[in-house]
């Protein structure tokens, strides 16, 4: 292949990537212990490239993208490259791996992104692409899908989730302001990114102190999104949460763990049980919830990605345990003044080891965004 015509695939191959990598958002936050994955199959019939079947991971985890990508493509798979944003799975069940089923539907072409660190299939699906006699290209767009699927990359390698520690800074740095319940820190468009960011994870995590303060519910309330919300984690070591809070008044719409210590009243634990609450069993040290130990409870439980929202004591503590993954900062322009609760870091004190990511601008509110890598 001549060097211009292979400029233009490698082209036409991260295009159709970056398409699939924004069709496998929809999803995010809502396929259990499956990464949401996007697929995307293309053929040239000598007109130019024509997409002819999409697919992302269904809600639960299953059908995988792949499947719903070719049952649409249907016969016009067959000579076709399809884009997938993870490599194809490998392992058998009751239904065949995704690999095996790309090679059987006649995709001449696969164009994968991010690898699976899963052992049942890490390389094992390429192979098995490569054997059908199939074109393999891997790694185009591959930074951005694995920053996409951070926290299935997160569970399956360090079994625990993605920990995204979000804090909303006032003009003179402080996060809230002692015993004034909650503050409006930015405005109204950065709380709407809030909720997306709210929308694309497994749980939102606060402490027992930000719960009694704000009273929050934590729920997306963006009309058309609300039945995305996560669950709601509380660390509560002493049970200190009231029947009538607004987490537990919605706890048949959306779930609420809270982390308690073993010794915990027991009839307090057994009245929130009675309202639909579920409860962590949690180790402490120095009198604090320890916070590893119940970062793996959670993955164990399918959780990938916790969005780490309050208060101040509680990021400090995973700032402290060294657990904190992606941090993301929101600036609003207004000062908050005395008796103002001061952030635990800022932009010029962000730990060594992030990378910043991204810097925009949400109404009159800044925001920045660092990551490290897993």
């Amino acid at each position: 292949m001549a060097a211009r015509d292979r400029a233009a695939q490698e082209a036409l191959d991260r295009r159709f990537m970056a398409a699939a990598l924004r069709l496998s958002r929809r999803n995010a936050g809502r396929t259990a212990t499956n990464p949401s994955v996007g697929t995307i199959v293309v053929r040239n019939d000598g007109g130019g490239p024509m997409i002819v079947g999409t697919g992302v991971t269904a809600v639960g985890g299953r059908p995988h993208a792949e499947t719903e990508a070719l049952g649409l493509a249907g016969e016009l798979a067959r000579g076709a490259t399809a884009y997938v944003t993870l490599e194809p799975c490998a392992h058998h069940g009751r239904t065949p791996p995704c690999a095996v089923a790309l090679a059987a539907a006649g995709i001449a072409r696969v164009v994968g992104a991010a690898s699976d660190p899963d052992p049942r299939v890490s390389g094992k699906g390429y192979a098995i692409l490569r054997q059908a006699g199939i074109e393999v290209v891997e790694k185009v767009l591959a930074v951005e899908a694995a920053e996409q699927m951070a926290g299935y990359m997160s569970r399956s390698l360090r079994k625990r989730p993605e920990i995204v520690l979000k804090l909303a800074l006032s003009a003179d740095g402080y996060i809230g302001r002692r015993g004034g319940g909650q503050v409006s820190v930015t405005g109204e468009v950065a709380r709407r990114e809030v909720h997306l960011m709210r929308a694309e994870a497994d749980a939102v995590l606060i402490g027992i102190g930000t719960a009694l303060e704000d009273d929050p519910a934590l729920t997306v309330r963006l009309p058309g999104l609300e039945s995305r919300s996560p669950a709601r984690v509380l660390l509560d070591r002493r049970i200190r949460l009231p029947e009538t809070s607004r987490l537990v008044a919605g706890v048949d719409r959306v779930p609420l763990y809270i982390a308690a210590a073993p010794d915990a009243e027991p009839h307090r634990r057994a009245a929130l049980e009675r309202l639909g609450v579920r409860f962590i069993g949690t180790e402490t040290v120095d009198g604090a919830v320890a916070l590893p130990e119940l970062m793996e409870d959670l993955a164990a439980l399918g959780m990938a990605s916790i969005l780490v929202e309050g208060g101040a004591e509680v990021a400090k503590a995973f700032l402290a345990d060294d657990l904190v993954d992606r941090i993301v900062l929101f600036r609003g322009p207004d000062e908050i003044g005395a008796g103002g609760v001061a952030s635990p870091l800022d932009e010029r004190s962000i730990p060594a080891g992030f990378r910043k990511l991204r810097e925009m601008r949400f109404g009159d509110d800044m925001y920045r965004e660092w990551v490290r890598d897993i």
